[in-house]
């Protein structure tokens, strides 16, 4: 749930150029890809790895359309290229910060 509030208040500031939607939609895989690694998906088994997969793929379906829709109309493409460059969830609070 923390990661939905964290990208909540990262779509939260609006902007005048928007990002591509394919940008959009790397942000979300790289979020959900972070929320997995904090939950310690990074040190599970081969055999768990195709599990892990199914399930991030799953909540990027989930997500997508309503987080792209507000991804390319309310957040800035400097703001998806910090957080695209983030490599944990920290850093991504901290591209709100930067101005």
């Amino acid at each position: 749930m923390k990661r939905w509030i964290l990208v909540a208040a990262l779509l939260a500031t609006g902007c005048k150029t928007a990002p591509s939607e394919d940008r959009c939609r790397q942000l979300l895989d790289h979020l959900v890809d972070l929320e997995f690694k904090k939950a310690g998906a990074a040190a599970v088994s081969d055999s768990m790895k195709a599990e892990i997969a199914k399930q991030k793929q799953a909540v990027s379906e989930a997500k997508a359309s309503e987080f792209v829709e507000a991804c390319t109309k309310k957040t800035a493409k400097a703001r998806i290229e910090c957080a695209l460059a983030a490599v944990d969830l920290d850093a991504v609070a901290k591209c709100d910060e930067a101005k």
